[in-house]
């Protein structure tokens, strides 16, 4: 019975923020005060906002009480990564599915938006994957450039989603590193090609660029799997 009588608290909760009637930063009501605006007991208003301190929704601050936090897309889809990294291992090409469809869109937006400053920033991390001394740095250097790219695109909420979906895939780009020969001058003149659209602000080569190279470990992933299955 406790769970139902939570999710509605939970609900509640969320309709006063949806609503206005709490705003970012704003602070909530103690909770025996809290309790009799939502009709709940205590015990079920402190596992509403257990479950809404785990969203990202509300901070608990010891000794000060209980906030909304700002909402941003990178506190609020934070939970992603860490379902991603549940996730069975069969759902690995799901994610890379869903990311071919991400990154492109994420790539052709920063092509606009993207400064000198970042593209410098883009161009070490390319040096640093060229002299990776194994495949964990280059595969490291690899993430910190997509995740460098999502925030140019000045898209908070698709860079999350997209920090979220590729974090799994990174143990996909390791072992395709050590089972295919050639892939890390494949995967370096990939990311080439992406931070050259970049440079020339060009979105649609960025786009193209950017799904090619998702597209490779896809398809090197489903090689796998279909090897593995034999």
């Amino acid at each position: 019975m406790s769970a139902p009588l939570t999710e509605a608290a939970i609900r509640q909760i969320r309709e006063m923020i949806a609503t206005g009637t709490l705003a970012p930063g704003d602070k909530l009501s103690p909770e025996a005060e809290l309790a009799g605006e939502l009709g709940a007991s205590r015990n079920t208003v402190r596992e509403a906002v257990r479950g809404l301190v785990t969203a990202g929704v509300l901070d608990v601050r010891r000794g000060d009480g209980t906030y909304v936090t700002s909402l941003r897309p990178e506190q609020l889809l934070d939970g992603i990564g860490a379902a991603a990294e549940l996730m069975a291992e069969g759902f690995s090409l799901e994610l890379i599915q869903v990311r071919r469809i991400l990154e492109p869109a994420a790539t052709a937006l920063a092509a606009l938006r993207i400064d000198d400053e970042t593209l410098g920033e883009l161009a070490r991390l390319l040096g640093r994957m060229r002299s990776a001394e194994n495949q964990e740095v280059l595969v490291q250097a690899d993430s910190d450039f997509h995740a460098v790219v999502a925030a140019a695109s000045g898209n908070s909420t698709l860079a999350s989603m997209l920090g979220g979906v590729s974090t799994r895939t990174m143990r996909s780009r390791i072992w395709r590193g050590v089972i295919e020969e050639n892939a890390k001058e494949q995967t370096i003149a990939q990311h080439d090609e992406i931070l050259r659209a970049l440079q020339d602000h060009d979105p649609t080569l960025g786009e193209a660029a950017a799904l090619v190279h998702v597209a490779t470990t896809e398809a090197s992933l489903r090689r796998m799997i279909d090897s593995s299955a034999t």
